[in-house]
């Protein structure tokens, strides 16, 4: 993980982008994180953030990524700065260490970064890139995207208005039935009332499967992307990657014990850098789409270019 700027090369979605791209590790106002490289700030953000940018001057949008259960936001450092090199401004909070069932904290603590964008976010970055707030939008792996379906369904109040939602691999607990706390399915379907928010849920083909008898699945059935997108209203897009796994979207390297046991116990593809790819270039697309005006790229992956993997369900409600 380096602060430095590394050359890029545009060529699709699911390459790295125009942009060289730096990475900063901010500590939050409570220091509970390491300082590597963040300047003096008037307004500390609420939690620990590893943020993605573009070196180049310029105005970009924003996107929010919230990391799954018990992991550690530096995992998608290769994710992020995949979709910082096509234009964008990535913020990926560390949004606790440790948590039991309840995410109702952790909701709390998305909602406390939203507001902290608008003053905190400018006193940050360097002159020459400005953040477009007024193109937000909210990602979320695992528990992750049930955060930001709960903040997008307003679980939790915010002064800004996100403009576009995407659920990777979302999950809401460990079986239909047994939804962790503040449940968001309703398993009514078109029932998320998300005030035209355009969504994006993409899903992973082997998150049902167990890696081996001693775990669940880590994408359960009844609780998993599937679900998230039956009950999305308009307008909203659908894609699950085949023989990929619900971890398979994290950095080749992940560090540490946990970083070690996002190897053993979730069913996963042969190497994570094509559904990573995938995942990097579709969220650009959808983004470009939804923020940017241009869904050109979301529509060629629609009609069957989809790069590094194999797609076994795509849908669009539009």
């Amino acid at each position: 993980m380096s602060s430095s700027c590394a050359s890029a090369i545009a060529t699709t979605v699911f390459e790295v982008g125009k942009y060289t791209t730096v990475l900063h590790k901010l500590e939050s106002s409570s220091g509970t994180c390491p300082r590597i490289s963040s300047p003096s700030l008037p307004f500390p953000p609420p939690k620990p953030l590893l943020i993605a940018r573009p070196c180049e001057a310029g105005e970009f949008p924003v996107l929010v990524l919230l990391h799954g259960y018990l992991l550690y936001n530096s995992f998608y450092s290769q994710l992020i700065q995949h979709v910082a090199s096509h234009g964008f401004i990535v913020i990926a909070p560390q949004l606790y260490l440790v948590a039991g069932p309840d995410s109702s904290d952790e909701i709390k603590s998305l909602a406390a970064i939203t507001d902290w964008l608008p003053e905190g976010l400018h006193g940050l970055l360097p002159p020459h890139v400005q953040p477009n707030l007024s193109k937000l939008g909210l990602a979320g792996h695992s528990r992750g995207g049930k955060a930001a379906f709960a903040l997008a369904l307003e679980k939790a109040a915010t002064k800004l208005r996100f403009s576009a939602l995407i659920g990777i691999d979302p999950v809401d607990g460990m079986d239909k039935g047994q939804q962790t706390p503040p449940p968001v399915l309703t398993y009514v379907p078109h029932s998320f009332d998300l005030d035209g928010m355009a969504v994006m849920v993409i899903g992973s083909g082997l998150g049902e499967v167990r890696k081996n008898p001693l775990f669940p699945p880590c994408a359960p059935k009844g609780v998993n992307h599937k679900d998230f997108f039956k009950e999305c209203q308009k307008p909203a897009c659908y894609f699950v990657v085949k023989d990929y796994g619900h971890l398979d979207m994290l950095d080749d390297d992940t560090k540490g014990l946990r970083g070690k046991a996002t190897y053993c116990l979730c069913k996963n593809g042969k190497s994570r850098e094509p559904m990573r790819r995938f995942t990097g270039g579709v969220v650009v697309a959808f983004m470009k789409a939804y923020l940017g005006g241009d869904s050109s790229d979301l529509m060629a992956i629609r009609d069957g270019q989809t790069g590094p993997v194999e797609l076994q369900n795509v849908e669009f409600f539009v």
